[in-house]
């Protein structure tokens, strides 16, 4: 039977300890690009992220190994909406989050202006963000109108504006993002 350096009975540690000082000897830069990349795009009228909603969905990306390029405040305007989001998709970011303007008020555009940016839907992962949302409270989310699809090589999901569709919807997301990233980059 072979064995392999990081066997048990035959491991060798100078292997490890150069695989590890290989690691820490990468700068911060060059660990970056490894990362995925993604943009942010909070939908707020106020043109501000008061709620801190946009820094909560990059802390959650940081914490699923994802480079957050950018947040971007756009108002609910379905034409800088659709900008916002076409720029990450041009950018070639790998995935793009929009926060708000997803509900049924006049104003909530965030899904009109992402559908024709879509080639293709992910029925599945609008539903599991909806599901989710609902099963732990957060009625916004289950009210969602947010659409969620590939751009090109983009992933593209809108999330509800609250903490909790956030929380919630960001820990579906990025269960399957990486996934999703690496189905679209095969060719």
């Amino acid at each position: 039977m072979a064995t392999s350096a990081f066997d048990e009975t035959t491991r060798d540690d100078s292997v490890a300890d150069a695989a590890a000082r290989e690691l820490s000897a990468t700068d911060g830069e060059d660990r970056a690009e490894l990362l995925a990349r993604a943009l942010v795009v909070v939908v707020a009228d106020d043109h501000s992220d008061s709620g801190g909603l946009g820094a909560l969905v990059g802390e959650l990306l940081a914490e699923a190994d994802f480079h957050v390029d950018a947040t971007v405040v756009v108002s609910g305007d379905e034409v800088e909406i659709r900008n916002a989001l076409n720029t990450a998709v041009i950018g070639g970011v790998d995935v793009v989050i929009s926060v708000g303007g997803v509900g049924v008020r006049a104003r909530d555009v965030a899904p009109e202006a992402t559908e024709p940016l879509l080639d293709r839907r992910l029925p599945g992962i609008e539903e599991a963000v909806r599901s989710s949302g609902l099963a732990a409270g957060a009625t916004d989310a289950g009210l969602s109108r947010g659409l969620a699809g590939i751009s090109g090589q983009t992933l593209v999901v809108n999330l509800a504006d609250s903490r909790a569709a956030v929380r919630d919807g960001m820990a579906t997301i990025t269960m399957l993002a990486h996934h999703v990233i690496a189905d679209i980059s095969e060719f």
